[in-house]
């Protein structure tokens, strides 16, 4: 659906809402196509949420594991390392 700037501003939630339900619309000035108004999907959620929502995962608010592992301070810092690499 092709429909004006002006038009578009005077009804948005209008455009908006078909764009909710799935239709693509075009923004026009002057007869030209100047955008275009896509509707995005609705997130069913994804990665760790979607792990805690199926039972695979689950969480008690704590830390994860293997956040209390601290780094070996008596090495080389990364900057080094890289430094060195690069010669």
């Amino acid at each position: 659906m092709q429909v004006s700037i002006q038009e578009f501003k005077s009804h948005l939630s209008k455009y908006v809402n078909e764009a909710q339900t799935g239709s693509s619309i075009e923004l026009t000035s002057h007869r030209k196509v100047v955008a275009k108004l896509i509707g995005v999907a609705p997130n069913n959620g994804t990665g760790v949420h979607q792990l805690l929502a199926l039972g695979v995962a689950t969480w008690q608010g704590g830390k994860p594991v293997g956040a209390s592992i601290k780094l070996n301070t008596h090495s080389q810092s990364i900057s080094a390392m890289v430094l060195q690499d690069r010669r």
